[in-house]
C-alpha cells in the first residue's frame, strides 16, 4: 500500500475486514449440532459425524426431526435419499414452518408409491394458516438410487423450490395486491417419515405393505444459510437490503433466463398437478396469484 496514508490504509483494512464479516458462508448445520428428535428418535439416528442422519417407519412409529434455530428468509438445503422399493402410503416431509393456528409454512413432500412407479414431489404454500397451493411433479431421475438437493430458498421477493439446482416452482410476493406472503413468522425446518396411506399413494387406495418395513429415508449435508429469528425485530432485520442479507441482492430478485428455461422444461415435462389450473376445485373463483406472473 505505498503512497497510502495511515488513515487510508486504516479504512481499507477495516472495509477488508468488514466484508470478510460479512460475506455469506454455508452455516454449520450438522444434525447434531442444529436439530433434534421431536418423535420416534428410539429408531433412528445420527452418524457420519454428525452429518448423516436416517429416518426409520415401522409399525410402530415413524419419526422426525426439528432445528432448533427458527429463521425468516435464506436457503435451507438437505441431501436425501428417499425409500427404496415399494414405498406406498408413506410420505417424507421435508419443511419450514412456524406455530400455531395460523403458522406459515414452505413445503416439500414425497409421496411414495408401489415399485416400479415414480414418486411425487410435492410443494405447498401456507401463509396464516391457508394453504391449498399444491403442486406436484414426478423426478426426473430415481429419488431413491442417490442422494438430491432438496433446498428451499425465499427472500421477501420470492420462494423458489430447487431440485439438485433446477428450480422447478416460484411463488412471488405480492402483498401490496393483497395475496399472502409468509415474511412475518420465524420457521424451524422439520423432516418427517410417516404413515400416510389414508390418502398419500392413489387417494389412499394403496396402503403399506408392512412386510417390507422397516421404511428408511437417508438425508446428509444439512445447511441453512438464513437469517436468524429472533423475534419481531427480525421482520425488518432479515428483510433490509443489505451486504449481510445476501438474500436481498438483485441477483435474488428475479430467475435468470437459464434458470427459468430449466424450470420451463420441469414444468412443461414432469408437472401433474397445479393448483392454478383446477378450476373446477375453487369453481372458477381462482386464487388471485393465479393471475400474476411467477417466473
Amino acid at each position: 500500500m505505498a503512497g497510502l496514508s495511515y488513515p487510508l490504509v486504516l479504512a481499507a483494512l477495516s472495509a477488508f475486514i468488514l466484508a470478510l464479516a460479512l460475506h455469506p458462508v454455508s452455516v454449520d448445520a450438522k444434525f447434531s449440532k442444529s436439530t433434534y428428535f421431536n418423535w420416534g428418535g428410539h429408531h433412528s439416528s445420527i452418524s457420519g459425524n454428525g452429518e448423516d442422519l436416517q429416518l426409520v417407519l415401522d409399525k410402530t412409529s415413524g419419526s422426525g426431526i426439528q432445528s432448533k434455530q427458527a429463521f425468516l428468509f435464506g436457503s435451507i438445503q438437505m441431501l436425501i435419499k428417499l425409500v427404496p422399493g415399494n414405498s406406498a402410503g408413506t410420505v417424507t416431509a421435508y419443511y419450514v414452518s412456524s406455530t400455531g393456528d395460523r403458522h406459515d409454512e414452505i413445503d416439500f413432500e414425497f409421496l411414495g408409491n408401489v415399485s416400479g412407479q415414480p414418486y411425487i414431489i410435492h410443494t405447498n404454500v401456507f401463509v396464516q394458516g391457508n394453504g391449498s397451493r399444491e403442486q406436484q411433479f414426478y423426478p426426473w431421475f430415481d429419488p431413491t438410487a442417490n442422494y438430491h438437493n432438496y433446498t428451499i430458498h425465499w427472500n421477501p421477493t420470492a420462494i423458489v423450490w430447487y431440485v439438485d439446482s433446477v428450480p422447478i416452482r416460484v411463488y412471488r410476493n405480492y402483498e401490496s395486491q393483497g395475496v399472502p406472503f409468509p415474511n412475518k413468522q420465524g420457521m424451524r425446518v422439520y423432516s418427517s417419515l410417516w404413515n400416510a396411506d389414508n390418502w398419500a399413494t392413489r387417494g389412499g387406495l394403496e396402503k403399506i405393505d408392512w412386510n417390507s418395513a422397516p421404511f428408511v429415508a437417508r438425508y446428509r449435508n444439512f445447511r441453512a444459510r438464513a437469517c436468524k429469528w429472533n423475534g419481531q425485530p427480525s421482520i425488518t432485520k432479515c428483510a433490509v437490503n443489505s451486504p449481510a442479507n445476501w438474500w436481498t441482492s438483485p441477483v435474488y430478485k428475479q430467475l435468470s433466463s437459464a434458470k427459468q428455461g430449466q424450470m420451463k422444461w420441469v414444468r412443461d415435462n414432469h408437472m401433474i398437478y397445479d393448483y392454478c389450473r383446477d378450476f373446477k376445485r375453487f369453481n372458477g373463483n381462482m386464487p388471485p396469484e393465479c393471475f400474476k406472473p411467477q417466473f
